[in-house]
């Protein structure tokens, strides 16, 4: 990070790297102009009303308008941004184990395994926006009580559903394709990363104005979210470079008719192996209760329309001190889904197997299978506080309307600002941010800019 920061005055000598970052710069500005168009279809009346009757909830809308850069309240063609395309890829990287045909492809040539998985994820990825799609509309309707964008299959409607879903679904392809033109022709591996920063940072000005729009509140709440933004960012960067360096032997290099010693190395174990994708397919998992609801809370039926309006509500992301339910569920599965993803991408890693061929060993460990195990064992035991710290990340709204509350700061500004400090979003932000510093580091030692070889 330093080198990075020492050679940044360089950046602009490389014309590479210079054009890199102004692609990078257009392509973001595109895409955060493209999400100010709207939905074809709706009723703007009543979406005004809406959105001015939701503001201050920091419920359910206020968390999907964070992660989306505010696309969600405008209705946007960008409203599901590039989401879909990652649901389809932790679906599909979840399969891989269980099916072993899968696997077996995956192992025999990882590279064409790669492509395929890439393509299907694309395949995916449409029916994924197509759901989101509706559901989106379901639930803006519901929550609303009037239609804001009139859906359905019959015959009047057909024709304007057909085409908001299609507009829709085409909108979130086109944001993947610009994340994927980022990643080739900008910032090398980043695109869909800065597609999503690009949106939750967008929404920060505003959420600052809500934030300090109490006059009586104002200075501690600047005081108090200053605090748990530093606070927030020095855990979230100490866990995120959490390592266990696990000791292992390298065979000598035969030299002639010598034969060097053995090369002492270790192999670093990630605390969070599993990132932000606990948080975001937690919260996907805990939305389909609340789309499908969507559909019934009209129902002719009292009794179903009670029932599943109680659903919709209890899925509800409300940040108030009630829902405890809601939260305490959302705890538990990212850390359940924390253990299970890292699980399943250690195991594709295969280290003892790795290892065993290039010939090297854990001391005190057998090759191979036992190799495998040991290395299990450990990144099991060192995944529980990332774990929980993800879980606590997840949690953290609710956790501050708590201290709020008791500190007697708790207005409907203040809820709705929590959202600046959403520690999902900052966990988004600082890995980009952290990633993005990384891949320009690397691009500076590529074309010579490393600052203790200059000449000065």
């Amino acid at each position: 990070m330093k080198s990075t920061f020492s050679g940044w005055r360089y950046l602009w000598k490389s014309e590479d790297i210079r054009r890199k970052l102004i692609v990078t710069f257009v392509i973001l500005a595109i895409y955060r102009l493209a999400a100010n168009i709207p939905a074809p279809g709706v009723d703007f009346a009543a979406l005004a009303a809406f959105r001015e009757s939701s503001t201050g909830t920091g419920g359910f809308l206020g968390f999907l308008d964070l992660l989306s850069g505010g696309t969600v309240s405008n209705f946007s063609l960008l409203s599901m941004g590039v989401y879909p395309y990652i649901t389809a890829q932790i679906i599909l990287q979840l399969l891989i184990p269980i099916i072993p045909a899968l696997q077996h492809k995956m192992e025999e040539d990882p590279r064409e395994g790669r492509r395929w998985q890439e393509k299907w994820t694309y395949y995916l990825a449409v029916p994924m926006a197509a759901l989101s799609a509706i559901g989106q509309i379901n639930i803006f309707n519901s929550l609303a009580g009037q239609p804001i964008l009139e859906f359905g299959f019959t015959s009047e409607l057909w024709l304007k559903s057909v085409t908001a879903l299609l507009a829709m679904t085409a909108g979130t392809m086109f944001a993947i394709w610009l994340g994927e033109l980022i990643s080739e022709y900008g910032i090398r591996g980043q695109g869909l990363s800065l597609v999503i920063f690009a949106g939750i940072v967008a929404r920060m000005p505003a959420n600052f104005a809500s934030l300090l729009s109490d006059e009586t509140t104002r200075i501690p709440l600047l005081i108090f979210t200053i605090f748990i933004i530093v606070t927030t960012v020095f855990a979230i960067v100490y866990v995120q470079q959490g390592r266990r360096n696990v000791p292992v032997m390298y065979p000598g290099r035969r030299m002639g008719n010598r034969m060097s010693m053995p090369v002492k190395g270790t192999l670093p174990l990630m605390v969070n192996l599993s990132g932000m994708i606990p948080l975001i397919f937690a919260s996907a998992i805990l939305q389909f209760p609340a789309i499908i609801a969507s559909y019934f809370t009209r129902s002719p039926n009292q009794g179903v329309a009670d029932f599943f309006t109680g659903v919709q509500n209890f899925f509800n992301a409300s940040t108030g001190t009630s829902n405890w339910g809601y939260w305490s569920l959302y705890f538990l599965m990212v850390v359940v889904f924390t253990f299970f993803y890292t699980s399943v991408l250690f195991d594709q890693q295969n280290y003892g197997d790795n290892l065993k061929k290039a010939g090297a060993t854990v001391p005190g460990v057998h090759t191979g299978a036992p190799t495998q195990k040991y290395l299990s064992t450990v990144q099991r035991r060192i995944t529980l506080p990332g774990a929980v710290f993800l879980g606590l990340v997840a949690i953290m709204p609710f956790l501050l309307a708590l201290v709020l509350k008791a500190l007697g700061l708790a207005t409907a500004s203040s809820s709705a600002g929590l959202f600046l400090v959403s520690s999902s979003g900052l966990l988004i932000v600082v890995g980009v941010v952290r990633d993005t510093f990384m891949n320009i580091d690397a691009e500076l030692k590529l074309h010579g800019y490393q600052d203790s070889l200059l000449v000065r």
